[in-house]
């Protein structure tokens, strides 16, 4: 090597040195680094690398929940199958006319109004901007890539624009910043069965996916674990018809609020051989920065219905209304 080589890799190996010494004689712990002020080490997810859990520090909340409105946008567009419950495919745009048979739209837009909660509703996936108005954002029985822009990337005059047009995945970013603000998330049925490949998505549904299920059938759920907003007044049993969603992965490092007994089961699977004696169908965690509550129940339109009579209805309409106002941060979240 050239004696003029050597020196220059001498002077830059003692700058490296010396700009180590440097930050070494500084607090070297960031005030808001990968792990949040105040959070257990064990609350970082190496995984998915978020802080996320039951650990209360890995809420940030950055927005300010005082800037948010008592709102909500309710998100069922899918790119794939569609559940009977969600009807038709809305109209473009936020906030389009509602068909007869949108369901379960309709009495989440009902059930929060008399909460005192508004909501917005879209399955434009343009209009997952501007989220920090919100303080909860719920996914309903979505599926495939829901978050894509489908089309753009085969009309030839986007496919050589550079401005916002080309901009295919706009919506899973504007998410993941909402959520690192202090947003609310809410995944209710088939928002399992959406996004499949996003790490990051299947980290904030608690480390878990859908894989299969049985028969939409009559089962058991039992209230689990400690005493949390999401599940107060309920009864520790209750009926209930649903398809009882198997999942891979299987969800870690929740707080576990229900679970259905596999034993009241006809048919407990198809290709997974079942979760035993602990099927969890509801469970909340924070996740990098927000609050995320989760459940697979709410496959049929009975169940969106009330009056319908269908088993469980009742209980089921108190658990989506009840986790929806502690996601938003209405009642404590996700107590230990």
């Amino acid at each position: 090597m050239a004696p003029k080589i050597i020196t220059q890799a001498l002077f830059a190996a003692a700058a490296t040195v010396a700009a180590g010494a440097a930050y070494a004689d500084h607090n070297t712990t960031p005030t808001n680094g990968n792990l949040p002020p105040g959070a257990l080490p064990s609350s970082w997810d190496p995984t998915y690398n978020v802080c996320r859990g039951t650990d209360p520090h890995c809420y940030h909340d950055w927005y300010g929940s005082e800037n948010r409105k008592d709102k909500v946008l309710i998100y069922s567009r899918t790119a794939g199958p569609r559940h009977a419950s969600i009807g038709t495919a809305l109209a473009p745009g936020l906030n389009p006319p509602l068909n007869a048979n949108n369901v379960t739209q309709a009495s989440l837009i009902a059930w929060l109004a008399a909460e005192g909660v508004a909501a917005d509703w879209t399955e434009d996936v343009t209009k997952l901007s501007n989220l920090n108005q919100y303080k909860a954002v719920i996914f309903v029985s979505n599926s495939r890539d829901a978050l894509w822009a489908h089309g753009r990337a085969v009309n030839p005059t986007y496919a050589v624009d550079t401005a916002t047009s080309a901009y295919l995945d706009a919506a899973k970013v504007n998410l993941r910043q909402y959520m690192r603000a202090g947003g609310g998330f809410v995944a209710i049925h088939n928002a399992f069965g959406t996004e499949y490949n996003w790490p990051w998505y299947e980290g904030l549904l608690g480390n878990a996916n859908y894989y299969d299920h049985g028969s939409f059938q009559n089962g058991t759920v039992n209230i689990v674990g400690s005493a949390d907003s999401a599940t107060a007044g309920l009864p520790t049993t209750w009926g209930f018809k649903d398809e009882w969603y198997n999942l891979v992965p299987y969800p870690t490092n929740v707080k576990f609020l229900a679970t259905v007994d596999e034993s009241t089961l006809a048919k407990k699977t198809t290709v997974h051989p079942g979760h035993g004696n602990f099927h969890p169908v509801a469970w909340c965690q924070y996740y990098d920065g927000g609050r995320a509550f989760l459940t697979t129940l709410g496959h049929d339109t009975a169940e969106w219905t009330d009056g319908s009579g269908a088993v469980g209805q009742t209980q089921f309409h108190q658990l989506i209304v009840q986790g929806i106002k502690s996601a938003m941060g209405l009642t404590p979240f996700c107590t230990k």
